[in-house]
């Protein structure tokens, strides 16, 4: 197993939200980390936590970013970060994986599962040892605290149903590399 982490500028965390039932609202957290633990030879085997910062959440509108950091829905002055810590890996295909785990937002915890696509692995002497994946999944955000309601002629302004999309690239650490061979 080598010790991997997110390259940052190759790092998306996007959520997305339907607006009165109709519209797609899109947005992102800028500040994202990682730490993993795999082995590109048995993937079942890996292990993955990420932390993400609340505040860093964008969606191009800054009075929206401000009312989702607001107490409304993230909260960021009392819940700075969202966690999410995987329990299991497990085969779907060919480079197809679920990835099951603890999602964290507002200190309320519940398992969930992220479907996981390997992109592919790169090994350069510039670069590093890098394996790219994508992962998608949908939450309902009132379980986890992010409770606003309103509703105007009988719809919801915020969806409840928060589909969530991530790609990112993880880099083997040199040290973990030296330390394996």
């Amino acid at each position: 197993m080598g010790n991997w982490q997110l390259d940052p500028y190759h790092t998306q965390v996007e959520f997305s939200a339907k607006h009165l039932g109709m519209m797609t609202v899109r947005g992102q957290f800028e500040d994202v980390s990682a730490v993993a633990d795999i082995n590109p030879d048995d993937p079942e085997a890996a292990s993955v936590e990420v932390t993400i910062q609340t505040a860093s959440v964008k969606t191009n509108n800054p009075a929206r970013d401000n009312d989702l950091r607001s107490g409304n829905f993230l909260d960021v002055e009392r819940y700075p970060v969202i966690t999410f810590k995987s329990t299991g890996v497990q085969a779907a295909g060919e480079n197809q994986y679920k990835l099951t785990g603890d999602l964290t937002i507002k200190d309320t915890t519940r398992p969930v599962t992220l479907h996981l696509t390997k992109y592919g692995e790169f090994n350069d002497p510039m670069m590093g040892h890098r394996i790219a994946y994508g992962a998608t999944t949908q939450i309902n955000r009132r379980d986890y605290g992010l409770s606003f309601a309103m509703v105007l002629d009988g719809r919801f302004v915020v969806s409840e149903e928060i589909q969530i999309t991530l790609e990112g690239e993880l880099v083997e650490q040199q040290e973990s590399a030296a330390a394996a061979g």
